[in-house]
């Protein structure tokens, strides 16, 4: 039942608590069975994303700082998948872009969740759902928290049919990236995959994309820790740049950490920051930076920081081109 609460001079109906045994989502046969009406099923409360599957609307949660959007969008996906899995059938996987995404992918998803099946399996059809039949040579599957996904190689790879080469290298350095503790220690255990991987995932066998995924894969670098980063990166190459180390730990002369950095060009003493909204909204992160910077300096680096703005339509490659020309760097030379 429903609870009534006076409000003005109508009545506000409050759905009755739904029995602790259901999760966030449930099918509506699990509803019935745990002694759920019909019409409570209807209530304003729940959605209904998938035939048979009703889940509570909060399918996603809100995060606060670097990347907030994309930890948001991939609790949403998230959220769906868990929903559809309860009329999952048994031989089907996500796939693509949805795999992508729950990966940590930096992408956006759109409505429909891509589910993938093993050739000559049926794909699946329905609202919310895009099917793709995949041949069994061409994926490889993976289970992460409890859902079944194509593996982060075969996930890439499949994204060769929808995605630009600039967009397949964010990807694929958001797969290969080995993630630092909040001591700043490297944890390879947590890198998704690997450049050979990928290499593997396009020589199984032809497939959309395939040139595109041949292209990418050459730009692909394990150190970029933002797709920000790698848009630079993408653009210093693009304009004949040299290529700089990426997510460097910068020592002083006795060997003690000063700070780690994305862009590292160590024959010209430069390196390159490439900073988010946070370094100037935390103060704390504000604070470390201006302290590791002076110690880069006092180290005889040259330190060049860029934003977004900076970045995307800005002058991020000639403020970083005319340094490196100052500290002896000639195109020629590379």
């Amino acid at each position: 039942m429903a609870a009534a609460l006076r409000h003005g001079e109508g009545m506000v109906f409050t759905p009755s608590p739904l029995p602790i045994e259901l999760a966030s989502s449930f099918t509506r046969a699990e509803a019935l069975a745990a002694g759920v009406s019909p019409s409570r099923l209807r209530a304003h409360d729940l959605a209904s994303p998938f035939y048979g599957v009703r889940s509570t609307r909060s399918l996603a949660r809100s995060f606060a700082g670097p990347l907030a959007g994309d930890r948001s969008e991939r609790e949403r996906v998230r959220g769906l998948a868990e929903a559809f899995s309860r009329v999952q059938g048994a031989a089907t996987f996500f796939a693509g872009r949805t795999a992508a995404v729950l990966f940590g992918a930096p992408l956006s998803h759109g409505l429909d969740l891509t589910v993938g099946v093993l050739a000559p399996g049926r794909a699946p059809r329905g609202r919310g759902v895009r099917g793709v039949k995949v041949s069994p040579h061409l994926v490889s599957l993976v289970s992460l928290d409890g859902l079944v996904l194509s593996s982060p190689a075969s996930t890439w790879a499949m994204l060769g049919r929808e995605l630009t080469v600039r967009e397949l290298v964010m990807v694929g350095d958001a797969f290969v990236r080995i993630p630092r503790d909040a001591r700043g220690i490297p944890q390879p255990h947590l890198q998704l995959c690997s450049i050979p991987q990928f290499l593997r995932a396009i020589e199984a066998g032809s497939r959309a994309g395939i040139a595109l995924l041949r292209e990418a894969v050459e730009l692909i670098r394990v150190g970029s820790s933002s797709p920000l980063e790698t848009e630079f990166r993408l653009d210093l190459h693009a304009a004949g740049l040299p290529e700089p180390d990426l997510d460097v730990e910068i020592r002083d002369r006795r060997g003690h950490l000063i700070g780690i950095t994305e862009l590292v060009f160590s024959a010209f003493r430069v390196v390159a920051e490439v900073e988010g909204d946070h370094h100037r909204t935390d103060r704390r992160q504000w604070d470390r930076d201006i302290d590791k910077y002076a110690a880069y300096v006092a180290l005889g680096w040259e330190v060049v920081r860029v934003t977004s703005r900076h970045v995307r339509g800005g002058n991020a490659v000639d403020r970083l081109r005319d340094v490196l020309l100052r500290r002896g760097w000639r195109p020629e030379t590379g």
